[in-house]
């Protein structure tokens, strides 16, 4: 993939997260009186280490997962914009992957579609279809950065347009098998999902094998930068996790420091080891 292919991606990925954002700006304007009424309706939490360690201590609040949304929109733009400006001219296999883990952040502005449902009559199909594209983001990016891990530690496809359809392919099958129920949801505004535990395993192998990679590709090339690499991989995931997954106030500056740290860290790693090739 060349250079301008490359970047028109990139710029691609700028205006999705910018017709997000406008979602999220409309629900922001429309949709904030029904969450105090919706919240006497939930009848399960959302899950994850995070809902574990903080259920207890800390109540649900709607409000609370309205901004993790708009703040993950926020954060896919921005973060986008900034890849575009600082790899223009810069060539990277890993960075392409790193920019659709940042660009798949941004239908998660989707997920308001369950509170501006409450306003206006939004049929039950478009809850299922956004539903659909919110879990297609979240694992095509989980793949992508995965993907990113391995040409780390040597992967030489060449084509990465292949690699980016064999990508696109896999996740749409898992998508497109999973039930949805759209009737119920969680504290966290996602509808009710089925195969959970094999969703947890992926995301949790992913984890393993992502952070793992990168500090084999340290020890192979003896350099630091990919130690920092595998750093803010763990650290990203980490706050993708709290803020997808978390139901209150506490979710929003831990999910998002520690996501804004870890995109940083890989990043400016990157960028200084391809600046010279």
């Amino acid at each position: 993939m060349t250079l301008s292919d490359r970047n028109n991606i990139f710029r691609l990925g700028i205006a999705l997260s910018f017709l997000c954002l406008l979602i999220c700006l409309f629900a922001s304007l429309k949709a904030m009186s029904v969450y105090a009424p919706m919240e006497e309706e939930i009848t399960r939490r959302s899950a994850g280490l995070f809902q574990i360690l903080t259920g207890k201590w800390f109540d649900t609040k709607l409000l609370a997962v309205h901004w993790c949304v708009a703040g993950l929109v926020l954060y896919s733009f921005i973060s986008i914009i900034l890849i575009y400006y600082f790899f223009e001219k810069t060539q990277s296999p890993e960075i392409l992957f790193v920019a659709f883990f940042a660009i798949s952040f941004a239908p998660e502005a989707l997920r308001l579609l369950l509170p501006l449902s409450r306003v206006y009559e939004i049929p039950s199909l478009y809850l299922l279809m956004a539903s659909r594209v919110t879990l297609f983001g979240r694992y095509f990016g989980i793949f992508s950065l995965f993907t990113a891990s391995i040409y780390a530690v040597g992967f030489k496809a060449q084509k990465q347009r292949n690699v980016v359809l064999i990508l696109a392919v896999i996740t749409l099958i898992i998508t497109l098998g999973v039930p949805i129920d759209t009737e119920t949801w969680d504290s966290g505004l996602n509808m009710i999902i089925g195969y959970v535990s094999m969703f947890r395993l992926i995301e949790v192998g992913a984890f393993l094998i992502i952070t793992l990679s990168f500090f084999i590709a340290a020890w192979s090339y003896s350099s630091r930068d990919y130690a920092f690499i595998g750093t803010g991989s763990a650290l990203a995931l980490l706050g993708r996790h709290i803020l997808l997954n978390g139901d209150a106030w506490a979710a929003l500056p831990i999910g998002l420091l520690l996501l804004t740290v870890g995109t940083w860290l890989i990043c400016t790693k990157l960028h200084k080891i391809y600046l010279w090739l």
